[in-house]
């Protein structure tokens, strides 16, 4: 039997990809890796077990692909898929399809939260219990192991039973858990899926040859017979299941069962249950019953066709309660699926006569978007069956496990100090950030363990949303026997703290085991170390007898050349204090894992990266440690006192880590969330800031502009308002005609700032030296912070700008416009986020925003801080999400809303014209909305009709009450509707192109990255030819799609095509013509990314670049210049200047396939540098055009959004 180092998700996919001849597919995550891993064996042309290529292809949503999938599978192919949540409601309709016509199919499903009070992107089984009416068999797999086991059953399965399945596992906790794995061979799928079933599949398709009509539409007369003639081939499908599972114990010494029963032959107590949970609640059980309990576990794993008769044999005669626990919840049902089957089979049996005695059967719910399931858990629910006389006698029938719920009271108590430590297993903890390679390192060192045979592996990564910088945390066992533990380390003998701040913002050393070992990450000498650690942290360490050795790993890093990239520094520091291997040997591991990885990039890299490993342990020294605690300061509070009071009690908590710890009530019950509270966490992420030279300045903005992360703030006042201004707060003399005595100053939040360069980049002003510098450089965060944080607290209490003597038609005015989006978790350099802070700081006072799932969705709305804030008046973006699919519909309905109560305001306002005065009525009746004066002078007027009304002689307030109720939408609503390429060009293009259509006035922002970013970087239509990227690892071989042109055909569609690096001016007008435009725009922005393979420093050169090679021409299409008679095309940009190629050689989405297959790299080049200059020959003839020769705006005058 050949083992390997796998997750789920590779697991699964092994067996599926084997299995398959067509693999239909999309991104979602936790799934997304199962489709890549398929797409990138398929493009190596690795072959099935009968020795052909599955055909995989990449469709434009979850709804194509599982339409791709009926389609395949009724042209009698072998056909499969991967999905999660979202992903799977949208399969829904041809589940049903699929499953009334009995065709054989799998779908593997890597199990996630559905989208409800919010997003979430982790692991429960809401997703597959809501297909569970749609007639696919159900089999859940409680491991890695399973994963890889089941998915063969599925596929045999089905293929004999003619019934179609999901096969599901844990997201995350399965999915991404590495694990040791006995691999199934090709001999061992052939054997349970032989070559007469694959062709009996076949004798089923669709055939000219022998032709049958399927997918009829039938009557009243028929329908129902029709339902009931699939039941012999459900009622076949439990013992078919048990039958593989038998055989392929046989093979393989891995028994499995459709139900499995672990614990005391006599139990009283019983919990069932599916998933990774079970073997959290196994373990647990065996523990109990070693104290002398009597207790046991039924784990489930065909769901559906429920295996009533299979779970009442495995039941022992001697239980009197059960506990049946759901990892989904379903609100307003008597309880949840799986107790609800449960039960009804236990009350048939007693009901019938084949069962005794009716035990009482109890129903929580556990595990929501991967919370925790630890044996402290399971222990508290066998704890609850307990029959108590001083608690009435009776358990709960209803409970919840691993949370507080403090509202409707269902929580069970847990003791924390119950532990399971599996035999001879050793456990460690890693703190790392999100782009130091603490996870990449933690995945080398748990394969370099598990290719040692006399070793079994788990490794398990728990991350936040962010996009980078957050805290990600990395769990490791390793022992001499199976690991079946799939809950977090809690007491870990090494804890690695790779960022020494999180000593200040995290309780790092509570999942210490006593007698552990520290491994620190700090700059400080091993003498000082000690000194700098808060009481508290000192305080674990004595008490815990806890051994402690530092490495400066920045430093190394640093000297070696990979500033940053401290992973192979801490991974050789963690060999050399567990000793699991000989230093030298786990050393040459080490080095002969980064020659496997980086070797393809070139020796130097493999060098720099050797050099960091040898540093490594030349600066490994261990900290002496004294016996009592010798400081006194604690960490500073988590947010200042002065935040609000929901901020100080529940945001606070989540950015420490102890969300977990919230009861139900602290929560909003309807996932409404406070906006700027990104402003309270101060992340620190970056060794390097931005810096002002206010000397060199030239005050143009630039800087401001491009910041990806809103840190950079100008702002002009008089000179009086420095009195009292700290003695290092820099200013200089403002530069502009007319505000004599007025200064200016450019502020960094250093704080917040992610160093990626960006402003150094954009920054025109150079200062003498060797090397020069600019007007804004990158030095050292730290000494300087204490500083930084002294001015920029004075800062904020300068005056914000008046936005009427700002000049919104330039850069560098917009600088002073406060931006209402600010310190985002967007990758450092993101290509994104300047679009979104400019539509903030020209639009964000009156603006609504639907933002597509995606990335803008993740760092714009993802717990526990969000960036959209407001003005010092309390007004600022009021922005939802919906789902990734819909973003275009649910936009134009917050534009339908506000016309209609724009229209109720407007008819309200008139009845009460001469109560409230006929002048004012008129005036806010008639007013231009357009420009910034314009906009200020109308929420003069509604202030001042708002006070009328107030006013003890104004209108009866029952008889104004519904005007005051749609006041606010006299003033002129932004609507803007936001998201990426994947969503505008893919999944949510039917949508686009319709709400496009409709004429009604709504703004489109595109931040088109040319890839999924959010789910990994795979293809999508905005691709370019040429491009790898995952689920186009050849290169891709169709051009992108000019969504441009397609919103152009419609005549009254304002476009525009932008680059912020190629042309900021451009991009700001771009921005104002299209919202000020009475109807829909869109405006497609060039976002450089880190998919793209580039240096982020060099983001806004790389858009001028692509710009200049004519791959993203800048253009505008205004319709009212059509309208005067003028041509309504602008080119805005000059004739491509430079090849494509200079261009492209500055990503490694091009280069890499320079690499691997030169003569494709030429051949791919060479038609993306013919179509480049194809669309500019098509945009020039466009621009040279009379203006009768575009498609009028057909609008009736008066219409909704018409000009």
């Amino acid at each position: 039997m050949t083992r390997a180092t796998l997750d789920g998700n590779e697991a699964a996919a092994s067996v599926a990809y084997r299995l398959s001849e067509v693999c239909c597919i999309y991104p979602i995550t936790p799934s997304s890796s199962m489709a890549e891993l398929a797409d990138q064996w398929s493009t190596e042309d690795r072959a099935n077990v009968w020795g052909t290529v599955p055909t995989v292809v990449e469709m434009q949503s979850e709804g194509g692909a599982a339409g791709a999938l009926h389609g395949a599978l009724q042209g009698g192919a072998l056909a499969t898929t991967f999905t999660a949540s979202q992903g799977l409601l949208l399969m829904v309709p041809n589940m049903y399809k699929i499953a009334g016509e009995l065709t054989s199919a799998v779908m593997h499903v890597a199990a996630r939260s559905l989208a409800a009070q919010g997003l979430s992107i982790f692991g429960d089984h809401s997703d597959v219990m809501a297909v569970r009416q749609t007639g696919f068999a159900l089999l859940a797999a409680a491991s890695v192991q399973e994963a890889h086991d089941l998915a063969l059953i599925a596929h045999a399965a089905t293929l004999r039973t003619r019934v179609p399945f999901v096969h599901f596992f844990d997201g995350f906790r399965t999915s991404h858990e590495l694990n040791t794995v006995e691999l199934l061979s090709d001999d061992d799928l052939r054997a349970l899926v032989p070559e007469e079933l694959v062709r009996a599949h076949r004798s089923r398709a669709l055939s000219p040859e022998r032709p049958v009509v399927r997918g009829t539409a039938q009557n009243p007369d028929t329908y129902f017979q029709a339902r009931e003639t699939v039941n012999p081939f459900y009622a076949r499908v439990p013992e078919t299941v048990t039958a593989l599972m038998d055989a392929l114990a046989e093979r393989t010494g891995r028994p499995l069962g459709i139900v499995e029963y672990t614990g005391a032959a006599d139990a009283e107590r019983v919990v069932v249950i599916m998933g990774s949970g079970a073997q959290t609640a196994a373990a647990t059980a065996e523990a109990l019953n070693a104290r002398g309990e009597r207790v046991g576990v039924l784990q489930v794993r065909l769901y559906r066709p429920f295996p009533a008769r299979a779970l009442l044999d495995a039941l022992p005669a001697t239980v009197r309660s059960v506990a049946v626990l759901d990892r989904t919840k379903e609100p307003g049902s008597h309880g949840e699926p799986l107790y609800l089957d449960v039960i009804a089979a236990l009350a048939e049996a007693c009901g019938d006569g084949r069962r005794e005695r009716m035990p009482r059967v109890i129903g929580g719910r556990y595990g929501l978007s991967s919370k925790e399931f630890t044996p402290a858990m399971a222990a508290a629910v066998f704890a609850e069956l307990v029959v108590d006389p001083h608690r009435d006698g009776r358990p709960r029938p209803r409970f919840t496990v691993g949370i507080l719920d403090d509202v409707s009271g269902t929580s069970l108590a847990v003791d924390p100090d119950f532990h399971l430590d599996p035999d001879g297993t050793v456990g460690a903890v890693f703190y790392g950030l999100g782009s130091d390679g603490t996870v990449g390192a933690t995945k080398n060192t748990i394969k370099i363990l598990g290719a040692d045979p006399s070793l079994h592996v788990q490794g398990y990564f728990v991350y936040d949303s962010k996009k980078s910088g957050s805290q990600t945390v990395s769990h490791l066992r390793f022992g001499p026997h199976e690991i079946r533990a799939p809950y977090l380390v809690s007491r870990a003998q090494v804890v690695g703290v790779h960022q020494s701040r999180f000593l200040e913002t995290v309780d790092v050393l509570d999942r210490a085991a006593h007698g552990a070992t520290l491994l620190l990450n700090s700059p400080l000498r091993p003498e000082r170390v000690w000194d700098s650690l808060p009481a508290g942290v000192q305080r674990q360490i004595v008490d815990k007898r806890i051994e402690v050795h530092v490495v400066d790993a920045h430093r190394i890093a640093r000297e070696a050349g990979l500033p940053g990239r401290i992973n192979v520094v801490m991974q050789a520091c963690y060999f050399a204090v567990v000793g699991v291997l000989p230093r030298d040997r786990a050393i040459a591991l080490i080095k002969e894992s980064v020659e496997k990885t980086y070797g393809h990039r070139g020796g130097d890299l493999v060098e720099r990266e050797y050099a960091a490993i040898d540093g490594a342990l030349a600066g490994l020294h261990p900290v002496a440690v004294p016996r009592e605690v010798t400081g006194v300061r604690e960490p500073a509070p988590m947010v200042p006192a002065h935040a609000p009071e929901f901020v100080r009690a529940v945001t606070a908590e989540m950015m420490a880590g102890r969300g977990d710890a919230l009861p139900v009530s602290a929560l909003p019950v309807d996932g409404t969330y406070p906006v700027g509270t990104a402003a309270f966490e101060k992340r620190s992420i970056s060794e390097t800031v931005a810096q002002w030279d206010a000397d060199a300045c030239i005050q143009c903005g630039n800087c401001a502009f491009v910041c990806p992360h809103s840190v950079i703030r100008s702002s002009f006042y008089d000179r009086s308002a420095l009195d009292g201004a700290p003695e290092d707060f820099d200013s200089a003399p403002l530069r502009a005609v007319g505000l004599p005595g007025s200064r200016y100053t450019l502020q960094v939040y250093a704080e917040d700032c992610t160093g990626c360069g960006l402003c150094v980049e954009a920054c025109p002003a150079l200062t003498p030296g060797d090397p020069p510098g600019k007007a804004i450089n990158l030095v050292p965060r730290e000494p300087g912070a204490d500083s930084t944080r002294r001015n920029v607290a004075f800062f904020e209490t300068l005056p914000v700008p008046d936005r009427a003597r700002v000049d919104f038609g330039t850069v560098r005015g917009t600088q002073f416009l406060e931006p209402l989006f600010e310190f985002p978790g967007a990758c450092a350099g993101c290509g994104e986020t300047p679009y979104l802070k400019l539509l903030s700081q020209l639009f964000g006072d009156r603006a609504m925003i639907a933002n597509a799932t995606g990335c803008s969705s993740i760092y714009g709305g993802n717990l526990p801080t969000t960036p959209w804030t407001t003005n010092a008046q309390g007004r600022g973006p009021a922005w939802s999400n919906s789902l990734f699919e819909d973003n275009a519909e649910f936009g134009l309905g917050f534009r339908l809303a506000a016309d209609e109560h724009a229209d109720l305001a407007r008819r309200r306002l008139g009845e009460v014209r001469e109560e409230v005065g006929a002048e004012l009525v008129d005036a806010i009746l008639t007013a231009p909305q357009v420009r910034e004066s314009e906009l200020a002078a109308q929420r003069g007027r509604v202030a001042e009709l708002a006070a009328r009304l107030d006013a003890p002689d104004g209108p009866d307030p029952a008889a104004t009450a519904d005007l005051r109720s749609v006041l606010d939408h006299l003033i002129r609503r932004s609507v803007w509707i936001v998201g990426g390429d994947g969503w505008a060009y893919d999944i949510g293009s039917g949508g686009l192109d319709h709400v496009l259509s409709s004429g009604r006035d709504v703004n489109v922002l595109v931040l088109d990255t040319e890839v999924y970013s959010n789910t990994g970087g795979q293809m999508s239509k905005a691709t370019p030819l040429g491009a790898v990227a995952k689920f186009a690892a050849a290169g891709k071989t169709l051009p992108m799609k000019d969504l441009a042109l397609q919103a152009v055909s419609y005549g009254n569609v304002y476009v525009a095509r932008v680059a912020m690096g190629a042309d900021p001016q451009h991009t700001l007008q771009a921005m104002r013509e299209a919202e000020a435009y009475d109807g829909p725009s869109l405006v497609i922005a060039y976002s450089q990314c880190i998919a793209h393979g580039i240096d982020m420093r060099t983001g806004m050169d790389q858009q001028y670049k692509a710009v200049a090679s004519g791959h993203w021409p800048l253009m505008r299409y205004n319709p009212v210049l059509q309208g005067s008679g003028a041509n309504p095309f602008m080119l805005d940009s000059h004739r491509p200047r430079i090849s494509l190629g200079a261009y492209r050689d500055g990503e490694l989405r091009f280069r890499s396939l320079a690499n691997t297959d030169p003569e494709e790299h030429e051949r791919l080049l060479a038609l993306a540098q013919h179509a480049v200059a194809q669309r500019w020959q098509r945009y020039e003839e466009m621009a040279a055009r009379g203006s009768d020769e575009f498609t009028p705006d057909a609008r009736r005058a008066g219409e909704k959004g018409a000009l």
